[in-house]
């Protein structure tokens, strides 16, 4: 987000809200040299503006929260939003600058986020709540008003084993990015282990995956146009175009793109349009018209 003014970012909340699209999602960075939201202060003024969309982030780092405090922001959001909260989270990166800066150890962020999911779900649900873990410990504690949804759900995001542990043990879904439709399968796989040998059972609905696409006349232009802004993980050492995580060409390659995550028993999906920052409201028009109404019946039965 460039802009020194919020401008630019409020006409695509108003894009959003008018061509139907479904939710908005913001990634997650307290310090770093580019410009960034904090995403729960800004789904609260996204809450106040629209009255459909609903909001996430893409993911929250949950350890360098403080949990009470993050229920607190949570059920407030969803409690004046009607419901529309959604949440994903995290254990962040590896830049020790922000883990220093927020006073959490990095070697820490697994064991933090086990004991928030549990301790932020009790908080939503339970009238006082007294839990005495490693890293937190509360005494006959409330947060008031609870937030709409009961509780609101926790969505896992990564692809490691340890995120598809904690996905399988404690999540409510999944939601990682950058891995292909046969990645996903496997990742899929190792959840359903996870829940079974926990006896637990997430819904079938619950799991999708981040697309970043760019719609324009053909494949080679999409890439002219997005090439340069196209996010490339450095964790990963094939970053090929030719990657399913990279939705680029006409609306039906898109679509195409969407089908084969769908093949394997994804049924959220992120879409992240990229390219020139003047482009990104065509990119959401042309999702909305071109590539979502195909979805619609298909979501409609689930």
């Amino acid at each position: 987000m460039p802009d020194r003014t919020p401008d630019r970012f409020w006409s695509w909340i108003d894009l959003c809200e008018r061509e139907g699209i479904d939710s908005i999602w913001i990634s997650d960075r307290v310090t770093g040299p580019q410009p960034s939201l904090e995403p729960i202060t800004a789904f609260a003024a996204i809450a106040g503006r629209t009255r459909r969309l609903k909001f996430g982030p893409s993911v929250l780092v949950l350890p360098l929260r403080q949990p009470v405090v993050l229920a607190k922001e949570v059920a407030t959001v969803d409690f004046l939003s009607n419901g529309r909260m959604l949440l994903a989270i995290g254990v962040g990166l590896d830049d020790e600058r922000e883990w220093q800066a927020c006073g959490v150890p990095k070697r820490e962020r697994g064991g933090r986020t086990d004991e928030a999911i549990v301790l932020m779900r009790r908080l939503w649900t339970e009238e006082r709540v007294t839990f005495n873990g490693r890293y937190f410990q509360t005494e006959d504690v409330a947060i008031m008003p609870k937030p709409i949804q009961q509780p609101v759900p926790i969505w896992i995001g990564g692809h490691t084993e340890a995120a598809l542990r904690r996905t399988g043990t404690l999540g409510d879904g999944w939601l990682p990015s950058f891995v292909t439709p046969e990645e996903f399968a496997e990742g899929l796989a190792m959840i359903h282990r996870y829940e079974r040998e926990a006896n637990r059972e997430i819904e079938e609905d619950h799991f999708g995956t981040f697309i970043l696409y760019h719609v324009a006349g053909s494949r080679e232009q999409a890439i002219e146009r997005a090439g340069r802004h196209l996010v490339r993980p450095a964790r990963l050492r094939d970053t090929s175009l030719d990657k399913t995580y990279y939705a680029l060409g006409t609306a039906a390659d898109v679509r195409n793109a969407v089908e084969q995550y769908l093949a394997v028993g994804a049924t959220k999906f992120v879409m992240r349009p990229v390219g020139p920052v003047e482009g990104i409201a065509e990119q959401l028009e042309a999702l909305g018209r071109d590539v979502i109404p195909s979805f619609t019946p298909l979501a409609a039965r689930n």
